[in-house]
C-alpha cells in the first residue's frame, strides 16, 4: 500500500496545486484506487467520490447505466472504462475522472479476458485509456498493479 499511497501523493499535490478534482470508478482494483487518493492528508480539497463498480447492478445503481446503454460496450474493454472515466467526471462535475475494469483472478472472466486483464482510463482535459496484462493469477497482487497502473496513468496526465 505505501506504493500506492506514495504514487497518490504525487497526483495529490499536481491536483492540489492546479485546484482540480477527481472521481473514480474502479472494479476489479476493488477501492485501493480511490483509498490511495483518500489516504492523502488534504484529499477533501480534490477527491469528490468513488464506486467501486464490480456487478451489472452497481453499473446501473452507481453508474446510471442500463443494459440497453451498455450495447456496443462490455466490461472490461477499453471502451467501458472510458465510458466510466466519462461518466464518474460528468456525475461529479469533476475536472478528471479515473477508471478501471477487468479481471484480478485467480481466473479469467466472462468475456475471455485472461487473469491480469484490466483497462483503465483517465478522463478529463487529456484523456487516455490503456490495457493491462499481468500474465499472473494472483489476484491481490493484480489488483495492486491495476490501482498503481491507474494512479500513475493519472499522474502522467497530470505532468503533460
Amino acid at each position: 500500500m505505501k506504493e500506492l499511497v506514495g504514487i497518490a501523493e504525487q497526483a495529490a499535490a499536481k491536483l492540489i496545486a492546479r485546484q482540480q478534482t477527481i472521481a473514480i470508478a474502479e472494479s476489479s482494483a476493488g477501492g485501493l484506487i480511490a483509498a490511495s487518493l483518500l489516504a492523502v492528508p488534504g484529499a477533501s480539497a480534490y477527491f469528490l467520490g468513488g464506486a467501486v463498480v464490480y456487478t451489472r447492478d452497481a453499473r446501473r445503481v452507481l453508474m446510471d447505466i442500463s443494459d440497453d446503454g451498455m450495447k456496443g460496450f462490455r466490461s472490461s474493454s477499453e471502451p467501458y472504462a472510458k465510458l466510466l472515466a466519462e461518466r464518474m467526471r460528468d456525475r461529479f462535475s469533476a475536472d478528471w475522472g479515473l477508471s478501471e475494469t477487468g479481471a484480478a483472478g485467480p481466473t479469467g472472466n466472462r468475456y475471455g479476458d485472461a487473469a491480469g486483464h484490466s483497462c483503465m482510463a483517465v478522463a478529463g482535459p487529456a484523456t487516455e485509456v490503456m490495457t493491462l496484462e499481468t500474465a499472473s493469477n494472483d489476484r491481490f497482487a493484480n489488483m495492486q498493479v491495476f490501482a498503481a497502473t491507474a494512479l500513475r496513468l493519472l499522474l502522467k496526465k497530470l505532468e503533460a
